[in-house]
C-alpha cells in the first residue's frame, strides 16, 4: 500500500469511528462540543495508543493537522441531520462496523511496516481497532462492546487483522484485497447483529454440587 491510500483510509476509518461517537453523544443529549469531543475520542484514541506503542515519533492525530477533519465533519454531519438521531443505535452500530473493519487492517499494516512479527503485528491491529471504541463507551457510561457478551466486535477485528497480516506477506495486499478483507469484516460484525452470534461466555454454566449430610 502506498502512503497516500495508507492515510486515505486510516482518515476514513476516522470519519466513520467519530460519526459513531457524535451519533453517541447525540443520543446521549450532549453539547455540540462534547459531540466532538467524543467523536474525536472514538476516531484517534485506537491511532493514538497504536502510534505510542510502535514509538514512531508523535502520534499521526497530533502530527498532520488532517487528522482533525474528519472528528469535525462528523459533527456537522449529525448536527445538521437530526433524523438520523432518531434511529441512532441502527447507525452507531454501521458506523462503528465500518471504523472496525478499516482500522484493523490499518493498524496491522503499519505494525508491519514497522518491523513487528505477524503475531505483535495483528494484536496491534486488533488494539487500533477496538480501543476508541472502549474509551468512547467508557466515556458515555455504555457496556464497551468489546466485552458485550452477546456481541461480536474483537473476534471480527481478529479476522481482518489476520487476513491483512497473511495478504502482506504473500505479497497480495493491494486496494482490492485489502477491500475484500475489510467487507469480510464489515459483513461478520454485522451478521453477528442481525442473527445474535457470539463467543462463548468465559466459564460454562454449573450447578453447585449438593453434600450429604453424614
Amino acid at each position: 500500500m502506498t502512503f497516500d491510500l495508507a492515510l486515505m483510509l486510516d482518515l476514513l476509518g476516522v470519519f466513520f469511528f467519530a460519526v459513531s461517537g457524535s451519533l453517541l453523544a447525540a443520543r446521549k443529549g450532549f453539547d455540540l462540543v462534547g459531540s466532538l469531543l467524543l467523536g474525536s475520542m472514538v476516531g484517534l484514541g485506537g491511532g493514538v495508543v497504536r502510534d505510542v506503542i510502535l514509538n514512531a515519533g508523535p502520534p499521526s492525530a497530533f502530527s498532520n493537522p488532517i487528522y482533525l477533519a474528519p472528528p469535525l465533519l462528523a459533527a456537522a454531519l449529525v448536527y445538521f441531520t437530526p433524523r438520523n438521531v432518531e434511529r441512532s443505535r441502527r447507525w452507531v452500530l454501521t458506523f462503528d462496523a465500518g471504523g472496525l473493519a478499516l482500522f484493523c487492517i490499518t493498524g496491522t499494516l503499519k505494525a508491519l511496516d514497522a518491523g513487528m512479527n505477524p503475531v505483535a503485528a495483528i494484536l496491534l491491529g486488533v488494539t487500533t481497532a477496538v480501543g476508541g471504541g472502549i474509551l468512547r463507551d467508557v466515556t458515555a457510561n455504555e457496556v464497551p462492546s468489546v466485552f458485550d457478551p452477546k456481541d461480536l466486535y474483537a473476534i471480527p477485528a481478529f479476522v481482518g487483522a489476520g487476513l491483512a497480516a497473511a495478504l502482506w506477506h504473500l505479497g497480495w495486499l493491494n486496494l482490492v484485497t485489502g477491500s475484500i478483507a475489510a467487507v469480510v469484516v464489515f459483513g461478520l460484525r454485522m451478521l453477528s447483529r442481525r442473527f445474535g452470534w457470539h463467543a462463548p461466555l468465559a466459564a460454562r454454566s454449573w450447578a453447585r454440587p449438593r453434600f450429604r449430610r453424614g
